[in-house]
């Protein structure tokens, strides 16, 4: 998938080979020249905290290492907003970029998969459904009640069902427990969430540039935002928009918006300044040039939109507006490193702090750790290195 190289997000590739069989107790070593498997569990039935129910829930995920004999070292990764279960390993050789967190899982790395067993998951309602390595029950899926898809009758999910889905995906692979559950932004949330919905089963938590224990106001008002430009385009149709002329420049307008918020000032003026996109043609001199950082931010959308769905993407932004573990924060056992990045505009490091502040005066063990970098949100991807040495020695 081409995109902009100035623009750090993470290119999703999109060729490789599934199954549907569960890993054996005889995985290969898991190296840097291995082909990741991308796996499907299909779960009957899922009850929705809305009070729907789903049915045949298909949840893709892949692993990385081997799971002991007493079954006690496998870790759970938890993606990001708009990220899916690829968090390392490459599925082709051929692959631009390795999964998004693979400076930190693999051999002799933070999350050792010579060590540890390990799980990424995409989550419900995933919103890269135009990816043929992406397995997720959401609003493209077919609609039991009618033969159609959901469309905009898919319901509402949460970050409690998307862990509850997970849960299943445990159970299916035959562990007791989980070491840790560990992820990035929306994928800290899972964690947090995992720790409070199933105390007994999660012994760790690892959560990167993933705010606090809810989503505070002015998150929820930017979300928002970021959900504007798929409701005011014209193909949206209020969700029942025909699949081959779907709202896609509302849609990369948004992915947009997401890429923007999760950067930094010190970002842009360090990969573009002022410079326009054509050197030879100003902005000055029609009001369709862009600068280059305009001209970076379009290209990236554009090419992330064309494998993402709208209706997914609206899906996922609620579950993210409705994080509050606050009425189950007490029953959180689980030691806690906090990961924060020092520029995070998208998740205020201040909301990391009433975070941290609520779950220590509970008697929770939490540990943290800044990012110094100045890249924004998304260096809790690209430029969590830093933190490994840190991670490793938590997950011991």
């Amino acid at each position: 998938m081409s995109r902009h190289p100035d623009v750090p997000t993470i290119t999703i590739a999109t060729r490789g080979t599934v199954t549907y069989d569960p890993p054996d107790q005889n995985q290969p070593r898991f190296t840097s020249e291995t082909t990741v498997l991308k796996r499907v569990f299909t779960l009957p039935e899922l009850e929705l905290e809305s009070g729907e129910t789903l049915r045949h829930v298909q949840i893709g995920y892949e692993t990385y290492g081997n799971l002991n004999e007493a079954k006690d070292n496998a870790i759970l990764i938890t993606h990001y907003f708009t990220g899916t279960s690829h968090a390392a390993g490459r599925y082709h050789e051929s692959d631009v970029e390795p999964g998004y967190w693979d400076s930190l899982i693999g051999p002799g790395k933070a999350i050792d998969t010579d060590k540890y067993f390990v799980i990424g998951v995409d989550c419900l309602s995933n919103l890269n459904t135009g990816n043929p390595m992406v397995f997720t029950t959401g609003p493209l899926s077919i609609n039991p009640k009618t033969d159609r898809p959901y469309m905009a009758d898919f319901p509402v999910v949460t970050i409690g069902d998307f862990v509850r889905s997970q849960y299943a995906l445990c159970r299916y692979l035959g562990l007791p427990k989980l070491r840790a559950v560990a992820g990035p932004s929306m994928g800290a949330m899972q964690a947090l969430e995992w720790g409070a919905r199933f105390p007994e089963f999660v012994e760790r938590i690892v959560g990167v540039i993933g705010g606090g224990l809810q989503t505070e106001p002015y998150l929820i008002g930017l979300l928002r935002q970021w959900c504007a430009p798929i409701y005011l385009d014209s193909n949206f149709r209020d969700g029942f928009y025909d699949q081959a002329n779907p709202p896609q420049a509302g849609l990369a307008a948004a992915l947009e918006l997401v890429t923007l918020t999760a950067l930094s000032p010190a970002w842009a003026n360090k990969a573009f300044a002022r410079r326009p996109a054509v050197p030879e043609i100003g902005p000055e001199q029609n009001l369709r040039n862009m600068f280059a950082v305009e001209n970076a931010l379009s290209v990236t959308a554009r090419s992330r939109a064309a494998i993402a769905d709208a209706n997914s993407f609206l899906r996922i932004a609620k579950a993210v507006q409705l994080f509050d573990i606050n009425p189950i924060k007490s029953r959180l056992k689980a030691r806690i490193l906090w990961i924060t990045a020092k520029r995070d505009l998208l998740l205020f490091p201040e909301y990391a702090e009433r975070g941290i502040t609520s779950l220590r005066a509970l008697g929770l063990h939490v540990e943290t750790f800044e990012l110094a970098s100045e890249g924004g949100h998304l260096d809790g991807l690209g430029e969590a290195k830093p933190a490994a040495e840190t991670i490793a020695r938590f997950l011991n």
